[in-house]
């Protein structure tokens, strides 16, 4: 005689679909008044931030009449694109082509050069290395003051001037040491055996760099490339140092002829003239702006 045996199936208790969603907590008085003055003085450090940018927005649409006889927050009276239209046929484009035509072959060099320094520096291993470091690290601590009158007198001497070249050359020299300090410090964080994995698999020096170390630190070129951007668009020492014709004049330079004789100052088309130059580095910031956030943090842990 067999026995059979019967196996009851397993009843799983039947789960509440209420209880798999996170309740919300309910903020209470006390944490509410705890937390309000962090939110006061975020509210009046964006204001900060926010009002002279809307303000400037604002003022390239007055004419010259209101800035002298109304209060500095009224609103313009009509939004005329007058200020703007007056801005580009005083040569504006020019100076933004300019800007253009020297910002961003000096910025290709300073990245090209500065990323495979950092790399050679800090992962390849030879000889001498530390002190090359050092020599770049020089290089951050000498002001650009000092230097403008070697550099002019070099470039005239060399027949250079009249030209963008004594812009990019020393756009270059002076980007160089901060860029190679930084991609030295972000290839810092990666580990070391990601390299030597990449070796023993047998990638040369030049593939493991250009395979396995430019993705790894994408997003701080990213960064390093916005900064570089920035300090490059917003010079006004060397480019004014090193330009002797209106035709050569960069943006920034630019800015300077809406001044006019003993100071005199168009207000509308020199607010036009700033908001064209903020709202363009502007928008690449916002494009860019996830990017940059995960570089600032990518040298900052080992990995």
């Amino acid at each position: 005689m067999t026995t059979q045996t019967t196996t009851i199936p397993r009843v799983t208790p039947r789960q509440n679909p209420r209880s798999a969603v996170p309740r919300k907590r309910k903020v209470t008085a006390r944490q509410f008044f705890s937390r309000l003055p962090i939110r006061v003085f975020l509210a009046v450090l964006l204001v900060i931030v926010i009002y002279p940018m809307l303000w400037m927005f604002l003022g390239s649409f007055k004419t010259q009449s209101e800035f002298l006889n109304e209060p500095f927050w009224a609103l313009p009276q009509s939004w005329s694109l007058d200020n703007y239209v007056s801005v580009f046929d005083s040569g504006f484009g020019t100076y933004i082509v300019n800007s253009i035509i020297v910002v961003f072959p000096s910025l290709a060099v300073i990245l090209i050069v500065g990323v495979a320094a950092g790399f050679a520096l800090e992962v390849m291993v030879w000889k001498g290395r530390g002190t090359v470091l050092l020599l770049f690290l020089a290089g951050i601590m000498v002001p650009t003051q000092m230097i403008i009158l070697p550099l002019f007198t070099i470039y005239f001497r060399t027949g250079l001037t009249g030209s963008y070249w004594p812009m990019i050359l020393t756009y270059i020299a002076t980007g160089l040491p901060l860029t190679v300090f930084m991609m030295a410090t972000f290839f810092r964080s990666v580990p070391r055996e990601i390299f030597e994995a990449s070796t023993l698999d047998g990638a040369s020096i030049l593939r493991s760099f250009w395979a396995v170390g430019l993705p790894l630190v994408k997003n701080a070129i990213f960064t390093v490339g916005l900064v570089q951007f920035f300090f490059l668009w917003n010079d006004l020492l060397i480019a004014l140092t090193f330009t002797n014709s209106d035709a050569l004049r960069t943006i920034q330079v630019g800015l300077l002829n809406f001044t006019g004789q003993y100071g005199a100052v168009q207000y509308g088309p020199t607010f036009a003239a700033i908001a064209v130059n903020v709202l363009g580095t502007l928008f690449i910031y916002l494009f860019l702006n996830q990017q940059v956030m995960k570089g600032l943090t990518a040298g900052s842990v080992k990995g």
